[in-house]
C-alpha cells in the first residue's frame, strides 16, 4: 500500500477499540462475567478479536452459546448484564497503544482537527476517551447512538463533518478492521488501516485501505 493522489487531510479520524487503546481484556471480562452468572462457557480472549466492532448487541450475540443466539429476549437481558460490568472494568486493564499520546499531540501541534467515531455505545465511547486523552484533545467524540446508523453506514462521517466545518473527502478515518475501512470508503473519507489493532491486514486490504501504518509515528510523519 502507498500514498495515494488525495489531498492532504484536514483532519484525522479514530476508531476507539484496537485503534487508539487496547479495551479487549476488559471487554472481554465483562463478557465472561455475563456467561459465568448465567451458567454458559467462557470465551477465550483472543477470540474477541473478532467479535468486537458492531456494536454490543452483536457482540454479545457471538458470545453465547450458538443455539441461544436467536433468542433476542436473551441478547438484550445479557446486554444489560455486560453494560453493568463494562461500568466497572472498563479502565481496568484498557491503555492507550505505545505511540498514540504522542501522535495525537503532533497532529494537533500541525493545526489539524481530530475526532472519535465508534461502534461502542456513546455512553462509554465519550468518557473513556476523555479518561485516556483528555477532555480537550478531540474537537468531536460520537459513540453509537440508536438514532443513527452504525459504522459501515456513512451517517456518522456526515456528522462529524458537519461538527467540524469540513467535507468527508477532507478527513482520513483511521481504523483497524473492515467495517472500519469500509465505513471510510462509504463516506468519502481516506481509509487508513493500522496494523496493531484486533484484526489483520488481509482485512484491511480487501475492504479498501488506502494506506496501512505499523505504528502511530507513521501517521505522524
Amino acid at each position: 500500500m502507498g500514498e495515494t493522489d488525495m489531498t492532504a487531510p484536514k483532519a484525522f479520524i479514530f476508531d476507539l477499540d484496537g485503534t487508539l487503546i487496547d479495551s479487549l481484556a476488559d471487554i472481554a471480562e465483562s463478557i465472561n462475567r455475563m456467561l459465568d452468572a448465567r451458567g454458559f462457557p467462557r470465551c477465550e480472549v483472543d477470540v474477541f478479536k473478532q467479535m468486537v466492532g458492531d456494536g454490543m448487541e452483536k457482540l454479545v450475540e457471538r458470545a453465547l452459546p450458538e443455539d441461544r443466539r436467536a433468542d433476542s429476549a436473551l441478547i438484550h437481558a445479557c446486554v444489560e448484564e455486560y453494560r453493568a460490568h463494562y461500568d466497572t472494568l472498563w479502565n481496568t486493564q484498557t491503555r492507550p497503544y505505545e505511540g498514540i499520546p504522542e501522535l495525537l499531540k503532533a497532529l494537533k501541534a500541525r493545526g489539524l482537527k481530530l475526532g472519535v467515531i465508534s461502534n461502542k455505545a456513546h455512553r462509554f465511547t465519550v468518557p473513556m476517551t476523555e479518561h485516556f486523552f483528555g477532555p480537550a484533545c478531540f474537537d468531536a467524540i460520537l459513540g453509537q447512538r440508536a438514532e443513527v446508523p452504525r459504522k459501515p453506514a456513512p451517517d456518522g462521517a456526515h456528522e462529524m463533518a458537519a461538527l467540524l466545518g469540513l467535507k468527508t473527502s477532507e478527513m482520513a478515518y483511521v481504523g483497524d478492521s473492515g467495517i472500519d475501512m469500509a465505513f471510510a470508503k462509504n463516506s468519502g473519507m481516506r481509509a487508513v488501516g493500522v496494523r496493531w489493532g484486533f484484526r489483520g491486514e488481509r482485512e484491511l486490504i480487501e475492504h479498501g485501505a488506502d494506506l496501512l501504518v505499523s505504528h502511530p509515528c507513521e501517521l505522524a510523519a
